[in-house]
């Protein structure tokens, strides 16, 4: 007697977690990238909603966010600044993150998020133990003393990728109509 094996038998077969972080990872990315196609940088810079966020702004800001998660991965927390001792200029600055400034090009961004994607992608094929922990940064929205695995940290970045590539989404419609995930 023959037995029929099912595509989720087999994929549970084939697959394995980092197999499984690294898809959704991809599949997350895609959709946030897909909201800027056909796009010139001045659509890319173009506030069209009632947020400051911008389609160019929005791959700045997740590329900036994974490539620091992938950082805290490796290296644990990054020395941060309190909110509270910057000046106008640092805040210029960090808020200069959301935008895609008159110097910067859609294509340009786009290439600095694929390199960082390269590079985590990397990150979590070869990392020896997705368990291993970080002590999070001391910072209002964390509990003190808390520890983050690489996993954990890695499955931030996709929820972080997932719900700008919403707001992506929200965006480009706003923009022109155009649909990404609908």
């Amino acid at each position: 007697m023959t037995t029929k094996t099912t595509t989720t038998e087999q994929h549970a077969a084939t697959t394995t977690e980092r197999d499984d972080l690294l898809a959704m990872l991809g599949k997350n990315r895609h959709f946030l990238r897909f909201t800027t196609r056909d796009l010139t940088d001045e659509q890319a810079r173009l506030r069209t909603t009632a947020s400051e966020l911008t389609l160019g702004g929005l791959i700045k800001h997740v590329t900036a966010v994974e490539a620091n998660w992938a950082d805290f991965i490796v290296n644990g927390p990054a020395q941060s600044s309190n909110a509270a001792d910057m000046t106008a200029e640092d805040f210029e600055k960090w808020s200069d993150g959301f935008r895609l400034l008159p110097d910067e090009t859609l294509a340009g961004v786009l290439a600095d998020y694929a390199e960082v994607a390269r590079r985590t992608d990397e990150l979590v094929a070869t990392l020896p133990d997705l368990g291993a922990t970080q002590p999070l940064p001391a910072a209002p929205w964390f509990e003190p003393g808390a520890r983050w695995s690489a996993r954990h940290a890695l499955m931030h970045i996709i929820a972080e990728t997932a719900q700008h590539a919403g707001h992506a989404d929200i965006i480009r419609e706003s923009l022109d109509g155009a649909k990404t995930m609908g």
